[in-house]
């Protein structure tokens, strides 16, 4: 009785409180796309993501370069399959004097990793974990789904 009561206060909140409200999330300044190459000999496909991030805000790179933050760091994994390799690109050095020095990515990113497809024919399901900053604050982590057919 008490959770249908929490279940119906939870949505008429979800239903009064305007969406510009609710929190921003990355994935709102943060695009991907993700196409794959035809399978090698072995059956291997290269699937190429592309990040593109409003101008305004930046992800953290993997490897980010310090430790503190590990758990924000751009992070690339597939449904249904286990990439053999996935390539980050190195990042830009952000110089930070009280948290010390991280990677960042800007702009446009290019990731590249070598799957082999599930079976023939299936897509290849992509999720990729992202948290845009600005300069003075970070949105919501996010996830940003996409499939290769």
């Amino acid at each position: 009785m008490i959770a249908r009561k929490f279940a119906a206060l939870a949505l008429l909140v979800a239903l009064v409180v305007p969406v510009s409200a609710r929190p921003k999330g990355s994935d709102s300044v943060v695009k991907a796309t993700a196409t794959a190459s035809k399978p090698d000999a072995e059956g291997n496909e290269t699937v190429t993501i592309i990040l593109t991030i409003d101008p305004k805000y930046h992800l953290y790179a993997n490897p980010v370069g310090n430790e503190d933050f590990t758990s924000n760091q751009v992070v690339v994994s597939f449904k249904k399959c286990a990439p053999s390799k996935i390539d980050y690109p190195a990042g830009v050095v952000k110089e930070d004097k009280i948290v010390g020095n991280y990677k960042i990515y800007k702009g446009k990113t290019t990731i590249k990793a070598v799957v082999k497809r599930p079976t023939g024919t299936d897509p290849i399901e992509v999720a990729i974990k992202v948290q845009a900053c600005d300069h003075n604050s970070c949105l919501m982590a996010a996830t940003i789904k996409v499939s290769v057919k």
